[in-house]
């Protein structure tokens, strides 16, 4: 089977891991630069190139699309998706994702039980938005457009107002979530094919701006409870996403999403499961090559009250692979 993984670098960790995986099981292993790929469309046809070479086809495209480039990331993989290309994770599942009050909103109106959650252009009101969500210490995400720039763990208004006073004055959107530390657990879990698979306690440093609340945390190895697996299965299942890390607040027995991640890093949690965590993947993308459906993708919220409405069938949604459309083929891992 010939995969195409969509990856700034082969020496990304959790490129790598994937890739070995692959080769590993017999696989034709190819990582793309998505930037370095080119399209051209002229209403009756689609090719995609590759550093101006034409890509021969694929048979399964493993996505993994880094926030810095996801308006173009997005539309590569989308393009594959219209050439009839099977996906371990899809374009708008990926953005639904990256959007993370969106995210917080469709979750929340199927049952999902979140963090307390504020969103705002300005400090102006401080002290106000934090009492929203329950008081200090507070979870902080930045955000410019959809992309997340930063999240950080604050303990004290004074840290959290030093912190972010630059960064606030310069316009970002800012989303604060409850975060209540002494009485709960940050939970990741990574889920594939709609499946728990693995799960890893964190304790973030406090105070500390980074990329994902995993850089630079303390990870323990965990065994999940039944409702902490439903509510992780659920919730990737709801965004669309086919992999994917879901990160719950678990406070006294109750877990509570508060984001849904789908470019999950893989050799941190592999290092303390010790457990194999890319094979899953690759077993999934042979899956959906095979002929099982994806994760399907709810188009609607429903009106505030009302029950949520059954997913979408996939069956209906997957087209056949279009011969006007080569993909796969150029650049290596």
């Amino acid at each position: 089977m010939k995969v195409t993984l969509l990856s700034r670098s082969a020496s990304i960790p959790s490129t790598r891991r994937l890739v070995e995986a692959g080769r590993a099981r017999g696989h034709k292993m190819r990582v793309l630069n998505p930037l370095r790929v080119q399209m051209h469309l002229d209403g009756g046809s689609a090719t995609l190139y590759y550093d101006r070479k034409k890509l021969a086809p694929t048979d399964v495209v493993l996505p993994r699309i880094a926030q810095s480039i996801n308006t173009y990331g997005l539309a590569v993989v989308n393009q594959f998706a219209l050439g009839g290309v099977p996906l371990v994770n899809h374009a708008q599942a990926i953005a639904q994702s990256r959007s993370k009050m969106r995210s917080l909103q469709l979750l929340s109106a199927h049952g999902i039980d979140i963090p307390a959650t504020v969103m705002a252009r300005d400090a102006a009101h401080l002290k106000e938005m934090v009492g929203l969500v329950g008081g200090v210490p507070v979870l902080v995400k930045l955000l410019q457009g959809q992309e997340n720039h930063g999240v950080m763990v604050c303990e004290s208004l004074q840290s959290l107002e030093a912190a972010l006073e630059a960064v606030l004055g310069l316009g970002h959107n800012l989303v604060m979530q409850e975060y209540v530390k002494s009485t709960s657990q940050d939970v990741r879990v990574l889920v594939v094919g709609g499946k728990a698979v693995a799960a890893v306690r964190r304790r973030p440093r406090p105070g500390r701006l980074a990329h994902t609340l995993i850089k630079g945390a303390r990870l323990e190895a965990m065994e999940l409870s039944e409702g902490q697996r439903a509510t992780a299965e659920k919730a990737t299942r709801l965004v669309g996403l086919e992999v994917a890390a879901v990160d719950l607040l678990d406070i006294q027995g109750q877990s509570k999403v508060f984001e849904v991640n789908s470019s999950p890093a893989l050799p941190e949690m592999e290092a303390v499961t010790g457990m194999d965590l890319a094979t899953p993947i690759i077993i999934r993308a042979e899956e959906l090559v095979a002929g099982a459906e994806p994760v399907s993708v709810p188009d609607l919220l429903p009106p505030r009250g009302m029950p949520p409405p059954g997913l979408p069938s996939s069956s209906t949604t997957r087209k056949k692979r279009s011969s006007r459309t080569p993909t796969g083929g150029a650049g290596g891992a």
